[in-house]
This record gives structure tokens, C-alpha cells and sequence, in this order.
């Protein structure tokens, strides 16, 4: 039994404390985490806000364009999620060396993933975005945009894998401030590139996916340099050539697929909801990038919650002890739940100072503004979802939460906007609505599928 797992059978003072130390365990490894999750969307944020005050229009463009590349990168860190449960069910059986193996896999993984998408999303991207019925000038502006995101996909993958890996090894402080670091970075191209800086030119939304190209750019070379100097690294098995294990690949690879096609479809759908904007007009897009920005930034937390109980959990399951499954899962439930209250109490009676932060554009606002508090019902369910999804890969329910991410934002997500939006005139509002909605039923399904398991043993 690894040292965690026997933790969790300790007493202290005469009394056992299994969900106390379980969650402990949580926080201490979920904590920076979600500083590291945070430091993504904090890349976005600062793209959002200094493009935002350059021009209303260019956020636009800027929204617009992220959202194809949101799809695919998503898509990707969800291939790529094998590697942080290959590696923490590796540490629970006790086989620390095979962990290197699984970096290997990952990286190359990795590195093709990146590829094909910046690809695929550089020929296909700027006619998607001009055949969905957008402006001109808006879909002209977003493929700008758009081509150059795409240039970033490939070690934006390599750096996903680098820091999975760590955090399933238990490890994702190093991550979180290299995340940091890169936030500093792309802040920097930030203000010289969007609004033309010491006689540069103005870039605007074009300027903003330069800096996150750069950033993300330096944060994949800062990630693999400390891999490979760590002390264990050998031991761990980073620099030997594994031999060819055809199970462990299979399983790597099924975890991946069923992540990445689940985040395919939560993000597609998610994106979608931009082209719905976008039939509205031009400020409902920028209003809309204002509300799902904010929900982003939101989702970091639980989303770092979901990669402490995928720890936690695998770890568990690795290890044979089904109690330890259950007991991971529903601490990291009960810690995720009442954050998704806490951080809607928050949100909503400050909307509008939200909100300002992003435009001074009254139009925009007067749109964006209800949106915003409409979409704070939203983020209980949602924060669930995402760690109940993750805690059922980590036990081996592949599947299962695919399936529940097809239902709930493909089947009922995507034509319920389109219903409220359009037909029934509501707006962003209806939009808001529908994701509201969207994430009851899959929090619901998906805690209706882990207590089935649970109740299986």
C-alpha cells in the first residue's frame, strides 16, 4: 500500500479519521491544482480584458476566434488524461519506474494531437467560421485570430501531458508557478502587442493570440527542463526506452478517448452558444465572452478539485480497496459542492463591478449583466459534473460520462438556446438558461451513475 492509501487508515487519538485525512489528502494535492488551473484561464482573462478596453469589437473577434481552438484544446487535455491516471494507479500498485513509461507515451501522444489539430484547424477554421452565418467583417476578424491560436496547439499539448504527469505522480507545485510565470509572460505581449506599444503596431484580438502563443510556448519548454532534471527522474523511468506494452497503451488511450470525446462535446456545445450570440449580433457575442469568461474562470477550481479526486480515486482503485474508492469520490463532491454555492453567493451581487472589468460599453453591458446572473445558477451543477465525471474514469467508468455529456449539452444544451434565444426572443438570457438546465441533468446522471457503482462495491 502506498504511503497515502495507509494514511488514510491512520488514528489518531484512539479515533479513525478516514474522511478528515481524505481530506486532507484532497486539499493538499488539489490546492495548487487549481493555482495551475487558474493560470490558465488567468491567460485568457488578461487576453479578454486588455483586448476588451482596446475595442469591444476586437473582443469580439478575439471571442470568436478562441472558440474553435477552446474546442480542440479541450478536446486534447481530455485525450491526454490518461496519463494522469495511468500514473496515479501506477504509484497506488506500487510500480514508481513505470511512470517514465508513461510520460513517453504521453509526450509523443502529445506532440501528434497537437499537430493534427493546428492543422485541421487552420484549413478547416476560417471557412467554419464563415459558413455558420456570421458578418463578414466579424467572421473575417475571428479567423485572423484563429490562425494564429493554432500555431500554439502543438506545445500547449506537450505541456499538458508534462504537467499531468506530475500532478498523478502527486506533484503539481512545479506546474502551478511555471503557469504563473507564463501568465507573466503573456501579459507582457499582452500590452505591447494589443494596443501597439513603443511604435508597435496595434494587433488587438490578433495581438492577444500572440501572447498566448508565446506563453504557452515558453511554459512547454520550463515543463519538460524540470522533468528532466529532476533527482528521481531516473528512477522514475523518464529516460529508459519502456518495452512495448500494448495493455497499458490501450488503456492509456481508452481513458483518453472517453475524456476527450466528453470535453469535445461539453466545449463544442459551449462554443456553439457563441454562434447562437453571434445571430443576436456583434455586442451580444462580446457580452456573452464576458459571461462565459467569468464562468471559466470559475470552473478552474472545480476543475482542480476533479484532478485531486482522479488522484485520489485511481490511486484507490490502483491499490484494490473499494471503500477508499467511494470515500475519495464523496469527499471531493462535498468539498466541490459547497464551493459551487460559495462562489454563486459571490458572483451574483456583483455582476455588474464584474462585468465592468471587462468593457465600460453600456450597450454591453445593459446585455451581459443579467446573463451573468442567470449563469451563477449554473455553477453548482456544473462544478459537480466535472469532478463526478472524472472521479468515475479514475475508478474505470470510461464511458459512461461521455454518454451523460452527449445528453445533457449536445441533445439538450444546444436547441434549448437556439429555442430560447430565437424563437422565443429571450436573448442571451434564454442562452443562459439552457446551460442552467444543460448542467442539472449531467451533475444529476452523473451522480446517479457513481452511486450505482458505489452501491455495487
Amino acid at each position: 500500500m502506498d504511503r497515502p492509501a495507509a494514511q488514510a487508515s491512520s488514528v489518531t487519538g484512539g479515533r479513525v479519521l478516514p474522511v478528515r485525512t481524505e481530506l486532507a489528502e484532497l486539499l493538499k494535492l488539489s490546492g495548487p491544482v487549481v493555482i495551475s488551473r487558474l493560470g490558465i484561464q488567468a491567460m485568457g482573462l488578461s487576453d479578454a480584458i486588455v483586448v476588451g478596453r482596446y475595442s469591444a469589437t476586437q473582443l469580439g473577434y478575439h471571442a470568436l476566434g478562441w472558440a474553435p481552438t477552446a474546442v480542440v484544446v479541450t478536446m486534447a487535455i481530455g485525450l491526454l488524461s490518461g496519463v494522469q491516471v495511468m500514473t496515479a494507479r501506477a504509484i497506488g500498485e506500487g510500480r514508481r519506474h513505470e511512470t517514465g513509461a508513461v510520460l513517453r507515451r504521453g509526450l509523443s501522444y502529445g506532440l501528434w494531437i497537437g499537430v493534427a489539430a493546428a492543422v485541421a484547424l487552420a484549413l478547416g477554421g476560417p471557412a467554419f467560421l464563415h459558413a455558420i452565418g456570421l458578418e463578414k467583417s466579424l467572421a473575417d476578424g475571428a479567423s485572423r485570430a484563429l490562425l494564429v491560436f493554432c500555431l500554439s496547439l502543438p506545445v500547449y499539448a506537450l505541456s499538458v501531458t508534462a504537467s499531468f504527469w506530475l500532478e498523478g505522480l502527486s506533484r503539481p507545485g512545479p506546474g502551478a508557478w511555471a503557469m504563473w510565470i507564463a501568465n507573466g509572460v503573456n501579459l507582457g505581449f499582452d500590452l505591447l502587442l494589443v494596443p501597439g506599444t513603443f511604435g508597435l503596431p496595434a494587433l488587438g484580438a490578433v495581438g492577444g493570440a500572440c501572447a498566448t502563443t508565446g506563453a504557452r510556448t515558453f511554459l512547454a519548454i520550463f515543463m519538460l527542463v524540470y522533468i528532466a532534471r529532476m533527482p528521481e527522474a531516473r528512477a522514475l523511468g523518464v529516460f529508459d526506452k519502456p518495452p512495448r506494452d500494448r495493455a497499458a497503451e490501450a488503456e492509456q488511450r481508452r481513458i483518453g478517448f472517453g475524456a476527450g470525446a466528453s470535453n469535445f462535446f461539453e466545449v463544442a456545445a459551449f462554443a456553439s452558444m457563441n454562434v447562437i450570440a453571434g445571430w443576436i449580433g456583434g455586442l451580444a457575442v462580446a457580452a456573452w465572452a464576458i459571461v462565459l469568461n467569468a464562468a471559466s474562470i470559475v470552473f478552474m477550481v472545480p476543475l482542480g478539485l476533479a484532478t485531486g479526486a482522479a488522484v485520489r480515486v485511481g490511486r484507490a482503485y490502483g491499490a484494490r480497496e473499494p471503500r477508499g474508492v467511494v470515500r475519495a469520490g464523496l469527499v471531493a463532491f462535498a468539498v466541490t459542492g459547497v464551493f459551487g454555492l460559495v462562489i454563486s453567493l459571490v458572483v451574483w451581487p456583483n455582476a455588474a463591478l464584474i462585468s465592468r472589468a471587462y468593457t465600460e460599453n453600456p450597450m454591453t453591458l445593459a446585455i451581459g449583466v443579467p446573463a451573468l446572473v442567470i449563469s451563477c445558477l449554473m455553477y453548482f451543477p456544473d462544478s459537480l459534473q466535472v469532478v463526478v465525471a472524472q472521479a468515475l474514469r479514475a475508478r474505470g467508468d470510461v464511458w459512461m460520462p461521455t454518454v451523460t455529456h452527449l445528453t445533457s449539452y449536445i441533445a439538450v444544451m444546444m436547441p434549448l438556446a437556439w429555442w430560447l434565444a430565437i424563437p422565443r426572443h429571450m436573448g442571451l438570457i434564454g442562452i443562459a438558461w439552457a446551460v442552467v438546465i444543460a448542467s442539472v441533468v449531467s451533475a444529476g446522471l452523473l451522480l446517479a451513475r457513481f452511486w450505482v457503482l458505489s452501491r455495487r462495491g
